[in-house]
């Protein structure tokens, strides 16, 4: 197998981002043709520069395919890029990781609140978010969309600000899971004092911050709640699937002793 090596000129292909976990192999005789059908590889083909980094479909050794970037970039030597099974989790967490960076820093922008009083009804003072009867005082959503399964809705008027969240469900199991989980956050809204008892329609749950909760509360902190929610929830999630699925297999294995 030759060695994977890695070079300083294909960072450059990424400016402002988080650096490729890829290896490049320089010249094509040192691509590895290993005949081990139990070996899995994942390879993938970049655009130049990449929008993003796809998920990439996976072969077997013997039915691998290779294409190359752009060699003009490199001096017109093609470069071969072969990524191993084993670091496709750090594709996706990266991936993961740069669609919490921007909910982040879309929030910093948009959390900008001050007080306002209700236009329609005196001495009272309602998230303008929430009503929507003065067009004049939203601004503009922002729709943040990592895939089908998962994105998240932020709405922004001058006191108020309404975060929506689409939690990710590859399956029936985790998608009765999160419900019952998510159920029972919004059982206790009181608790986060941020969190709305009925998410917006077409999303799994939704936070509601106004003006008194940035003068009561840091904003930065805020801030920092909702990513590691987000971050706290596909780890229950995760973990809740793994539970039941043990569980289940234990009193399977249980039930078909008396057969034995």
């Amino acid at each position: 197998m030759a060695s994977l090596k890695t070079s300083e000129e294909d960072h450059h292909l990424y400016p402002g981002r988080v650096r490729p976990l890829i290896g490049v192999w320089r010249h094509r005789s040192l691509f590895p043709l290993s005949t081990d059908s139990k070996v899995t590889y994942i390879v993938i083909s970049l655009d130049c520069p990449p929008p993003r980094i796809l998920a990439a479909q996976l072969l077997k050794p013997h039915d691998r395919k290779t294409r190359f970037v752009n060699a003009k970039l490199f001096a017109n030597t093609p470069v071969i890029v072969d990524l191993p099974v084993s670091l496709q989790a750090q594709l996706m967490a990266n991936t993961s990781r740069l669609y919490l960076t921007c909910i982040r820093n879309t929030l910093e922008a948009a959390m900008c609140l001050q007080n306002f009083p209700c236009q329609e009804v005196e001495r009272h003072n309602k998230p303008e978010v929430e009503l929507k009867t003065s067009p004049e005082l939203l601004l503009n959503s922002v729709l943040i969309y990592m895939n089908e399964a998962e994105k998240c809705l932020i709405e922004s008027s001058i006191n108020s600000l309404r975060i929506s969240l689409k939690v990710k469900q590859a399956d029936e199991l985790e998608n009765i899971l999160t419900k019952k989980f998510l159920r029972f956050l919004s059982m206790r809204a009181e608790a986060f004092q941020v969190l709305r008892r009925k998410p917006v329609q077409g999303y799994d749950i939704s936070f509601l911050i106004t003006n008194s909760h940035c003068e009561e509360m840091q904003k930065q902190k805020l801030i920092d709640f909702i990513v590691q929610f987000m971050e706290d929830i596909d780890k229950e999630i995760s973990e809740l699937k793994l539970s039941v699925n043990t569980r289940g297999r234990l009193v399977a294995t249980e039930f078909l002793k008396q057969f034995i």
